[in-house]
């Protein structure tokens, strides 16, 4: 596999910084210039939150990035150092938040690990594992979740059934098809066949209208069966750790919105589970955003799932929301990007000539 650096220095690039945010703020402006509800005493609704729910929900947060640190340590053996770790968790975030959800950072990622000496067909084996596993938490954990939110998990707002009536859940339950169907068949082709997987791949491709992908497919193809070989006879002593940091990073992402909510309104424990299961409803659309990092589309989003537990504070909150678990990412991008870059491409290559 060859990582086109041209096209990865295009994305993590600190000028895409204003993009997401120009989006994210006209969104903003847009909904505060339509709804005549939101005025200055709404906007000064920000100081009514509790101070423990806002600490809570900074510290979920915190705790989540810590989560995101440990696994990479752990998954690349830990080869990573602490503070290397945390640049790479930085600018692996930053990546995710300049491009569209659906697009995602992976190519970055495997970029980044490369870069901080990692093998190539690790760090592909490395961030596989990472997205395989990101997905068994939604596959495995969404039905669980939405079992014991007893069905309320679809919300019913005016905006969604004119814009999209039911299908918000045919969406749902589509793309829950497409994400397990994709995790079974790439956890079969990394554990178990993966030359079968590349023969299947290649014939494939060789359908005459897929033909001039079939160069692209074989590439593919060897990546999966050299990252099978750095994955395989690994035992529970490496599985236990990682799939432990999975469930916990989700978690606290989820519950960092939970705690935040709560900080303005009082919650029983049925309306946290539903407010938690409805954060994996958004989640699905949200990754279908074509903008980077899901702005605007978030913003709008927020208001039509949650406004029934927020009653007056339901835009102040959305704004809280994003402030905490989105701009920062980009503002520590644009930070830690140049001094990464100076790290790797120019003091390594001095110690190199010395």
């Amino acid at each position: 596999m060859k990582l086109d650096n041209k096209k990865i220095f295009e994305t993590l690039n600190p000028n895409k910084v204003w993009v997401p945010v120009l989006i994210g703020l006209g969104i903003v402006f847009f909904m505060f210039y339509l709804d005549p509800n939101i005025n200055a005493k709404t906007l000064k609704g920000v100081f009514d939150a509790s101070a423990w729910g806002i600490v809570i929900a900074i510290l979920v947060i915190l705790g989540r990035d810590a989560g995101y640190v440990y696994r990479i340590r752990e998954i690349t053996d830990r080869h990573l150092t602490w503070t290397r770790a945390i640049y790479v968790i930085i600018l692996w975030e930053f990546a995710s938040a300049v491009t569209p959800s659906v697009v995602g950072g992976t190519a970055v990622a495997i970029f980044i690990l490369n870069k901080e000496g990692i093998k190539l067909g690790k760090a592909i084996a490395f961030v596989m594992v990472t997205a395989i596993l990101d997905n068994l938490f939604f596959v495995i954990g969404a039905p669980i979740i939405l079992f014991f939110a007893k069905g309320n998990i679809f919300p019913t707002s005016r905006v969604m059934e004119m814009k999209l009536g039911r299908s918000l859940e045919v969406l749902f339950w589509a793309s829950y098809t497409m994400y397990a169907l994709y995790s079974l068949v790439m956890a079969a082709a990394l554990f178990y066949r993966p030359r079968v997987f590349k023969s299947i791949l290649l014939k494939l491709y060789s359908i005459r209208w897929l033909k001039k992908w079939k160069h692209s497919a074989n590439e593919y193809g060897n990546q999966i069966i050299e990252a099978s070989k750095e994955l395989k006879g690994r035992k529970l002593k490496f599985w236990a750790p990682v799939i432990l940091a999975t469930i916990f990073i989700w978690s606290s992402r989820y519950l960092m919105l939970n705690a935040l909510i709560g900080a303005y309104e009082s919650l029983d424990v049925q309306e946290h589970i539903i407010i938690f299961a409805r954060q994996v409803i958004m989640w699905i659309v949200m990754m279908i955003s074509p903008t980077p990092g899901s702005s605007g589309t978030a913003e709008f989003f927020f208001a039509q799932f949650f406004a029934e537990f927020l009653t007056g504070y339901t835009f102040v909150t959305s704004i809280l929301w994003r402030m905490l678990s989105y701009y920062p990412y980009l503002l520590l991008g644009a930070i830690f990007l140049p001094r990464w870059i100076k790290q790797v491409f120019f003091v390594k290559k001095d110690e190199k000539e010395e």
